[in-house]
């Protein structure tokens, strides 16, 4: 383990650090916790846990790349000799063995420079957007483009690419894999527990601004990296504007012309039909998913909007937060 460094980055998490931090205590890696304006205790429960705190000075724009960024430099500043750093979210609880065996792996395959494995929701029953979310964790095992915000990351594959941007408000993760794997890097997702999220979403109104985030990154994803050969997040942009913005205003100017054209939206339940009966979770999981998915284009359309405003007035967004 001495090779793993830890970067923690958190606001206002309570228990959820606390977790957090005791998941990673014993197995000796040296932690950083980057601290974004915290007024709950955070900063003095990192510290009583043995972590170097770093605060942000908010006077900055906040992003969570910048804050990534901030423990990442600080720890190989301290830890030169470190090779990897696991990155976490602060509402996240480290799986037992994760470190040793994600480490052992990026030491056996010298051409991997990113590793993940299954990150899991703690509640998942709690709410039906916790569940939802517990789905979209489930991704493919092998190859990958990219990984979320939990990972072990090769220290000098991340500075050949100067870590995350930190203008992204949101997706920095798959961005900076792009820059990665442009590099010849390989992106690997292990199958094997990783993480315990709490996402801790129980309202309607914060999963609908998790999706206006979702459509921002992106717009803004696939504007930075959408050319051939990458396409970076251009079919999922395309199939946002499809759903979210194209067929309702098909719909809508036809029909101006005959109500009749009305029957064109029926296409939405179909789509919730389509994506129901392709799913491989439960039954009720699976009419649950379809249905959000399908509805979820709609606040993604707005992100993009934001997104195509923000660039056109050449002004930056803060940070869309949902929790």
């Amino acid at each position: 383990m001495n090779k793993v460094g830890v970067v923690i980055i958190g606001r206002n998490e309570g228990d959820r650090l606390k977790r957090c931090l005791d998941s990673i205590h014993e197995s000796s890696a040296r932690i950083v916790y980057v601290d974004s304006g915290s007024v709950d205790g955070s900063v003095e429960l990192a510290r009583s846990r043995g972590a170097d705190i770093i605060e942000l000075d908010l006077s900055l724009p906040f992003t969570a790349a910048r804050a990534r960024n901030a423990g990442f430099q600080h720890l190989t500043e301290k830890e030169p000799e470190v090779d990897f750093v696991q990155f976490v979210d602060g509402d996240c609880e480290v799986v037992g063995g994760w470190l040793t065996q994600s480490a052992e792996y990026l030491t056996q395959h010298s051409d991997v420079a990113v590793v993940c494995g299954r990150r899991r929701e703690r509640y998942p029953n709690i709410s039906i957007y916790n569940m939802l979310c517990d789905i979209e964790w489930n991704t493919p095992i092998g190859e990958a483009k990219a990984c979320g915000g939990d990972a072990l990351i090769r220290i000098n594959a991340l500075q050949q690419v100067s870590g995350f941007n930190p203008e992204m408000i949101a997706g920095e993760e798959p961005e900076m894999c792009v820059r990665i794997r442009q590099q010849g890097w390989k992106v690997w997702r292990l199958d094997a527990e990783m993480t315990l999220h709490d996402a801790n979403i129980t309202r309607f109104g914060q999963w609908w601004k998790r999706n206006v985030r979702g459509g921002y990154a992106y717009a803004l994803g696939a504007d930075m990296h959408g050319a051939s050969p990458e396409r970076h997040w251009v079919r999922e942009t395309n199939r946002i504007q499809l759903w979210g913005l194209y067929i309702p205003l098909i719909v809508l100017f036809a029909s101006m012309i005959n109500t009749i054209f009305l029957i064109g939206l029926v296409v939405y339940p179909l789509q919730v039909v389509r994506i129901a009966l392709v799913n491989r979770q439960t039954v009720n999981a699976n009419w649950i998913y379809a249905l959000f998915v399908t509805l979820g284009k709609f606040p993604q359309m707005l992100g993009q909007i934001k997104y195509f405003l923000q660039r056109l007035r050449s002004k930056k967004i803060q940070i869309i937060e949902y929790k």
